[in-house]
C-alpha cells in the first residue's frame, strides 16, 4: 500500500490517470496545470501538481512554474477528497478548499477535475 502524498502515490496516480478511459476522454484537448498545496500533513505541508497536456497527465511532487490555478486545503480535506468521501464542488462551496489563479479555466475543465478526483478515489492508499 502506498502512502498518501508520497512519491509512490504520485507515480501510482499518474499511471491510473493515463490508463482510465473516463479521464482520457476528459483530458482530450486539455492543456492545464494545477498546483496543490496541502497544509497540516503528518510530515508538514506538501506541494504537488497535476499537469495535463498533449494527451497525457502527470501528478508530481513539487511546484509547477506558471500553473493555471492553485488549490489549497488542509490534510483532512485533501484525504477526504482522495478517499471519495468529499465532493470537490462541496469542498469548494463550504470553503474547505481555496482556489486561486485562472478561475475561468478551472470552471471550463470541471469535468476533468471531477474525473481526477474519481480516479484518485480508486487508489489503494495509506492515510
Amino acid at each position: 500500500m502506498t502512502t498518501f502524498l508520497s512519491e509512490g502515490h504520485m507515480t501510482e496516480a499518474t499511471e491510473a490517470l493515463n490508463a482510465d478511459a473516463g479521464f482520457q476522454t476528459a483530458m482530450s484537448g486539455v492543456d492545464l496545470g494545477l498546483q496543490f498545496e496541502v497544509t497540516d500533513a503528518p510530515d508538514g505541508a506538501v506541494s504537488y501538481y497535476l499537469s495535463v497536456g498533449d494527451g497525457t497527465a502527470a501528478l508530481v511532487l513539487g511546484v509547477l512554474d506558471d500553473s493555471d490555478a492553485s488549490v489549497t486545503s488542509d490534510y483532512e480535506t485533501s484525504a477526504a477528497i482522495a478517499k471519495g468521501e468529499l465532493n470537490v464542488q462541496m469542498a469548494f462551496m463550504t470553503g474547505k478548499i481555496k482556489v486561486g489563479g485562472n478561475m475561468a479555466k478551472v470552471m471550463m475543465y470541471q469535468s476533468l477535475i471531477n474525473e481526477f478526483a474519481r480516479v484518485s478515489s480508486t487508489l489503494d492508499l495509506d492515510f
